[in-house]
């Protein structure tokens, strides 16, 4: 079974997309930079706009995540996977996450790619506050 849901959301010109073991997409308007995580703001939808069924695949074990973000152009894709221990409850943060470390703010486990690991040329679209960002999140089992 497979199952997509689609954010739109936008750049930012404190988007630095440096941390290390996380890469997060959030509701939120205005970022820091301290906010080393966070690769989209304004995303039009969190935890509680997605479908029960799509939450319902995302929390079974060995679940297979996959999330495209499309700025401008610039296509990158993450595989991660969902868990059993997803909570998937926080309102404006979702949090993509190379560890198996779970929160309300988790969106998948396992990833293959934190903010970090984005081309520097998604990370320069992603800079511009204008800069409308598609993303795809499917989730496969």
């Amino acid at each position: 079974m497979r199952m997509s849901e689609f954010i739109t959301g936008f750049g930012h010109k404190n988007i630095r997309a440096t941390h290390p073991t996380t890469l997060e997409i959030t509701k939120e308007k205005e970022l820091s930079i301290k906010g080393d995580c966070i690769v989209v703001v304004s995303a039009d939808k969190g935890f509680p706009d997605f479908k029960p069924e799509f939450k319902e695949l995302l929390r079974r074990d060995g679940a297979k995540v996959f999330i495209q973000i499309d700025a401008g152009g610039i296509t990158e894709s993450i595989s991660a996977f969902g868990c059993s221990r997803l909570v998937l409850g926080h309102p404006t943060d979702l949090v993509v996450r190379k560890s198996d470390y779970v929160c309300s703010r988790t969106l998948a486990i396992k990833a293959n790619k934190a903010a970090c690991n984005l081309s520097r040329s998604l990370v320069a679209a992603l800079q511009n506050p204008s800069q409308k960002v598609e993303i795809t999140i499917t989730v496969e089992v």
